[in-house]
């Protein structure tokens, strides 16, 4: 059979053109023959896997949309087994009124999944192999004064010979899935600026530009100038240069740099100026961080200097509704949130992600693992080889200047699940390792290369983290410590990538599934295929409340420890993934401490109360509000909360207040035994952070003291939601109407007439298939307004309840 990939017709992005078109997404482009436009909306959009180009011309059903876009945005999280995996084309029609024989143009994609074809008024203007990279097509030769029509073929097929492998436990979404922008420059430009930071102390700091000149013919009357301004917009240093095709430009002696960290992120700005006889020629700016760090061997991390604990999480690139096509607005709001949380630290899973992201993480002070996709599939042929080399060359040229970044993350559980034959072959693993690793520090010698789960390579680059799931795919979490202090002496730089477990949003136990007596306690080591071994994912209830025991106890480990590097939660959202039909939310990872709409869930709180700076309290929890028990049986109520003081009240009385421990566990001590009364009751607490600020947070809890016997049917309720919305509500009942606290059967929801539901969003709220928690389980539901809905929900047990709702 003839391979595809190693007879696609276009060539792939060589390095010198990835010099040309890096971090023109970064930078603000000044001079006024440099522009950079937005052109997002207003494209047609046709699924249609034709490779034919007249075909698609002749096409007349085309439908309207806005970029980013994907046509998986639904259809990877519905119902119905696999999702589009083809080819599809958007059009767009670009007016120029004039165009200048001296100037360029070109389209620049930030991100289109996973290969690329560029049409521009019927002629071939090039393409890229690869999603989740940025690329430049020059259209110059293409366009006209008038009406230019642009297509663009984008196509998700299965395609082993380009990583991410098929077999990872994520989506990959088809589309133009991130900004395009039309871009117009001089013939003789700046092609690309790298910023390096040589030598950074808290005294001085050095600075070197590289700047590469494009369609350079001659040096004469052409100068470079540089000029560096602090946080506050002075100006701190200015230097010009001779030019030549690489013109570097060196700034020795910065002195007292304001530091770039976790806490105080200060950003300079670099302008870089293309001087022709004195007047401005083209014009380029960015920014710089001036911090330095270091692996301990066998030890912690420093950041300038001093020690920091790596508080980290992970991070999918997608939304409820909208896959990966998100927003730069709802980009921005995921990594807003990891900081408030507390983090400090973010691994990229498993692709470099949309500009706005480092962008977000230079800003805010997080540090950054950028991966290359290389996640599972194994070691595969010259075409793959090829292929991966450059999607790390893309991904380090393009993200070189952002100093949030400090490791390049060469692949993830490479070895799993190979796509080609004896590509779980270790000796070749390592060797194409070796080679990306030495690739990396040529290309970039200032950061630390990294893998996760390939022990036959952990030696081959700089930092190493093994697989610990402690508690969740293999013995109990209480194992977490013998675990760290296993590997803290066997890798010299070890960190610890991916810890945590599944939950149902709403879904409580009053004895969460710990695994004690029915699991092997002291393993932690994931195994790739799971039949014969018994762990909490298999066997446990996915309470919230486990998975804060969970958390809680690792994380009382972690920040008690004073020689770990740190670890990095997996993950801050649910995620999509095909692997997982299954699951309560079906095709949906539920391990993120928020819902896939950005909602937190109780895990989230237990993070802040170790990492926040705001000081708040959350009494466990605001999602389990209808309780049962015997009568004067005291229940354990957990207030997590950054404060070191909590008092806690139980209708109005104090039960006491608590100093936090954090050795103590759970809830670093701010636990209360409370004799529940019958009915309404009303809990408070109120803490007092050590300046001195008080916070509160109220819960009522409606508890009962007899115990729903079997469920019997199953009722339909509605409320109106904020946006015209209803939301409707299945809830488990008994003989006797009680709610059955106890039921977590799968249930189907469907609107009959009268509006549809929204489903396919993989949210709590958001899928016509869930399965109950705590005897309940609910759907949004859009009215369509002219007439009364109809709703139903079933499963096998009851075959069917109905609801009808006149709006």
């Amino acid at each position: 059979m003839k391979n595809y990939y190693s007879s696609f017709k276009y060539p792939l992005i060589h390095i010198a053109l990835l010099l040309c078109i890096s971090f023109v997404n970064a930078q603000t482009l000044t001079d006024s023959h440099r522009s950079k436009l937005n052109i997002n909306n207003d494209w047609l959009y046709v699924e249609n896997d034709s490779n034919s180009l007249s075909d698609v011309q002749n096409i007349k059903n085309w439908t309207a949309v806005h970029l980013p876009h994907t046509w998986n945005n639904e259809d990877a999280t519905d119902l119905e087994p696999g999702y589009r995996r083809s080819g599809s084309w958007y059009k767009k029609n670009i007016e120029m009124a004039v165009i200048d024989k001296n100037l360029l143009y070109q389209l620049y994609f930030e991100g289109s999944n996973i290969t690329t074809k560029v049409y521009v008024n019927g002629k071939d203007a090039g393409g890229h192999i690869g999603g989740y990279i940025g690329f430049t097509i020059d259209i110059t030769k293409y366009i006209k004064s008038g009406n230019n029509e642009v297509l663009v073929r984008v196509d998700n097929s299965y395609a082993p010979e380009i990583i991410p492998s098929q077999k990872s436990d994520f989506f990959i979404f088809g589309g133009i899935t991130r900004d395009v922008w039309l871009l117009t420059m001089e013939r003789t430009h700046i092609g690309n600026l790298k910023i390096t930071t040589p030598n950074v102390s808290a005294n001085k700091a050095s600075l070197k530009i590289t700047a590469t000149i494009e369609n350079l013919n001659t040096s004469n009357g052409f100068q470079l100038k540089a000029t560096l301004k602090n946080p506050e917009g002075k100006v701190v240093a200015t230097k010009t240069s001779k030019v030549s095709a690489h013109t570097e430009i060196l700034f020795l002696e910065i002195k007292n740099p304001q530091l770039w960290d976790t806490k105080t992120p200060h950003l300079y700005a670099i302008t870089v100026s293309l001087m022709e006889n004195k007047s401005v020629k083209d014009e380029m700016e960015d920014k710089v961080g001036f911090r330095w760090f270091e692996f301990k061997h066998y030890g912690p991390f420093y950041l300038n200097g001093k020690r920091l604990l790596l508080r980290g999480t992970h991070r999918h690139e997608e939304h409820a509704g909208v896959g990966a096509a998100m927003s730069n607005k709802q980009h921005r709001a995921d990594m807003e949130s990891i900081k408030e949380m507390g983090a400090n630290f973010v691994r990229l899973a498993h692709y470099p992600q949309d500009p706005e992201i480092y962008k977000a993480c230079d800003e805010l002070g997080l540090l950054v693992w950028d991966e290359l996709p290389w996640s599972r599939g194994g070691v595969g042929n010259d075409v793959w080889k090829t292929n991966t080399k450059n999607m790390l060359s893309e991904m380090i040229h393009q993200n070189y200047n952002h100093p949030s970044i400090i490791i390049w993350s060469l692949g993830n559980e490479m070895y799993w699940l190979p796509d080609f034959e004896d590509g779980d072959n270790t000796e070749k693993m390592n060797a194409f390792l070796t080679e990306l690793n030495d690739m990396a520090h040529q290309l970039d010698p200032s950061r630390k290369t990294a893998i996760r789960k390939y022990y036959e390579g952990a030696t081959i680059v700089d930092v190493f983290s093994p697989s610990i799931w402690s508690g969740w795919y293999s013995g109990s979490y209480k194992s977490y410590q013998k675990a760290i202090d296993t590997y803290k002496k066997e890798y010299k730089h070890f960190i610890h990538a991916e810890y945590g477990g599944s939950s149902q949003v709403g879904r409580h136990s009053e004895n969460p599934i710990t695994g004690e007596g029915q699991i092997q306690s002291d393993g932690w080591e994931e195994a790739i295929v799971q039949t014969d071994v018994a762990n909490i994912a298999q066997i446990g209830d996915w309470s919230e409340n486990y998975i804060v025991d969970l958390f809680d106890w690792y994380l009382r480990i972690s920040e008690s420890d004073s020689t770990f590097v740190g670890n990095i939660q997996w993950a801050f959202k649910d995620f999509g993934t095909p692997l997982r039909p299954e699951n309560d939310i079906p095709y949906m990872n539920q391990k993120g401490l928020m819902d896939r709409n950005g909602k937190p869930k109780d895990a989230y709180y237990v993070f802040k109360s170790y990492w926040a700076e705001k000081p708040f309290a959350y009494i466990e929890s605001h999602t389990w509000t209808e309780r049962e028990g015997p009568q004067d049986t005291p229940r354990t109520i957990s207030v997590y909360s950054n404060c070191n003081k909590v008092t806690f009240y139980h209708n109005g009385k104090s039960l006491g207040e608590k100093q936090k421990d954090m050795s103590k566990f759970p809830a670093s001590g701010l636990t209360w035994d409370v004799n529940f009364l019958e009915g309404k009751n009303n809990l408070v607490a109120v803490g007092v952070s050590k300046a001195g600020e008080k916070v509160s947070d109220t819960l009522v809890v409606n508890y009962r003291y007899k115990k729903n016997a079997a469920a019997n049917d199953l009722t339909l309720s509605y409320k109106k939601l904020d946006n015209g919305h209803y939301l409707v509500t299945a809830t488990a009942v008994d003989k006797n109407n009680m709610r059955c606290l106890d039921y977590e059967d799968r249930v189907y929801f469907q609107c009959l007439s009268g509006g549809e539901t929204l489903k396919n969003q993989g949210t709590p709220t958001g899928s016509e298939s869930i399965k109950m928690a705590n005897g309940q389980a609910s759907i949004e539901v859009i009215p369509n307004g002219t007439q009364k809905m109809v709703m139903m929900v079933i499963n096998q047990s009851f075959k069917g309840t109905y609801l009808t709702i006149n709006p």
